[in-house]
């Protein structure tokens, strides 16, 4: 089996070259049920809350680019950082969705670095809120976001949430 089929029904190939409808209902909908930090955080918070908040905290001009930083995720799902570190051929395919979702969207590659920074900042700030204190430093070199306190959705309001959002910024 060469593909996965998507919550809206479709067929979709991640390893061919044009893998089908990026749909961003699909990219909402598993976004708002898979977990940050590899589901070891105190309550479910999904990546697509992640991705809006995200959105929100770049300037105005990489708020689209904020909310689908993550959207590759959708079709691949996502590895924790220090075993992604050690498999260059998924990330190489997950650079390659990416750019074909941001290129649907009008947007270039690579991601913005307001987007590469925002995303660290809401990391940290999410690991603040929803971990417990680190047994030793995470060696991830920015503060959080000090006015923002993160409290988990639902998995169905973050998708909303998410879809809300997206139709602001494609309005």
């Amino acid at each position: 089996m060469s593909w996965i089929q998507t919550y809206t029904g479709k067929a979709f190939y991640p390893l061919r070259e044009e893998p089908g409808i990026i749909d961003i209902r699909d990219i909402a909908h598993a976004l708002s049920l898979q977990c940050r930090f590899n589901g070891h955080c105190s309550d479910f918070y999904s990546v697509a809350q992640h991705s809006v908040h995200v959105s929100e905290v770049v300037p105005d001009a990489f708020a689209l680019w904020g909310l689908l930083h993550d959207a590759a995720e959708a079709y691949l799902t996502d590895l924790p950082r220090p075993v992604k570190s050690h498999m260059p051929q998924f990330r190489d395919l997950e650079d390659r969705l990416l750019g074909l979702i941001m290129a649907q969207h009008q947007l270039s590659m690579p991601m913005p670095d307001e987007v590469r920074l925002a995303d660290e900042q809401m990391l940290m700030t999410e690991a603040r809120d929803l971990m417990e204190v680190p047994p030793m430093d995470w060696k991830i070199p920015v503060m959080p976001f000090d006015d923002m306190k993160i409290k988990p959705l639902s998995p169905k309001k973050a998708e909303q949430l998410f879809l809300q959002r997206y139709a602001e910024l494609t309005a």
